[in-house]
């Protein structure tokens, strides 16, 4: 029986049973929660690091997006409140649509 022991998407209990197996389960508490999010989204961008298709890419980043909603609300805020803050964040710095890449900056 193979060991897991790693946060995973709320259904994947149901499609594991429905295929006729079993696994055992536990609900994590709110900092368990926060910590295996944080090293889910980690697992996920590394994943996604070592995408070789544009397809298995944009399936990480998806992975990613649901992740970096689950910790949005663990920080006290909703998917729309994080949008308003990146939409913010944009307004005032700019996205990244540009390519602008910065080589270096004259202080003097």
């Amino acid at each position: 029986m193979p060991t897991y022991n790693k946060l995973v998407r709320d259904r994947i209990p149901h499609i594991i049973t429905s295929q006729g197996k079993e696994c055992r389960t536990r609900f994590l508490d709110q900092e368990e929660y926060k910590q295996e999010l944080r090293m889910k989204l980690r697992e996920e961008a590394t994943e996604y690091f070592e995408a070789a298709k544009d397809k298995d890419a944009l399936e990480e980043l998806t992975d990613m997006l649901e992740v970096i909603r689950a910790l949005a609300e663990v920080h006290g805020a909703n998917t729309a409140e994080l949008d308003k803050l990146r939409s913010d964040k944009a307004e005032a710095r700019g996205g990244f649509q540009e390519r602008v890449f910065l080589i270096d900056v004259d202080e003097a």
